[in-house]
């Protein structure tokens, strides 16, 4: 009889996809560390770079991290002088994250991230890449369909 409180075996698809992100991330972080930023600040960035102003919430949301990460992430962005905080001109009530012209240079000497994607998959067959795309992808959107539904099982 299987017990369905133990782990996960090591051999798992979900043990093995948390290994990757984490060791990509850990790649990440190494490469940002002389630029004193961490994965999350450099994703911030990015979106801001690329998208323009962006509410805090939002950057939740499209991030996935915690209220209280984001808010700890802003801080020292604010503190690092690489974004600002400006009021919304459609509403004035609401306070849009821009990056500064400091964030923007920095963001101009980043090293380009590519290499990690590189790093990991060159060598693997595209097809295989895609199958392995398609399967999360498809795992992902079935877990979060039933925590939309409520989570019951």
């Amino acid at each position: 009889m299987q017990d369905g409180h133990r782990a996960a075996p090591r051999e798992s698809i979900a043990a093995w996809t948390k290994r990757c992100y984490f060791a990509g991330r850990a790649v990440m972080d190494l490469a940002l560390r002389p630029f004193d930023l961490g994965s999350t600040q450099w994703f911030v960035l990015r979106v801001l770079v690329t998208d323009g102003p962006s509410m805090q919430r939002d950057l939740v949301d499209r991030l996935q991290v915690e209220r209280s990460t984001m808010s700890g992430i802003v801080a020292a962005l604010l503190r690092k002088g690489l974004v600002k905080q400006v009021t919304d001109k459609a509403d004035q009530r609401r306070k849009l994250l821009q990056i500064t012209r400091a964030g923007a240079k920095l963001w101009a000497e980043l090293p380009d991230l590519t290499f990690i994607h590189s790093m990991a998959f060159d060598g693997v067959r595209a097809s295989d890449v895609a199958i392995a795309i398609r399967v999360l992808q498809t795992a992902t959107e079935r877990l979060e369909d039933h925590l939309q539904q409520g989570g019951n099982t």
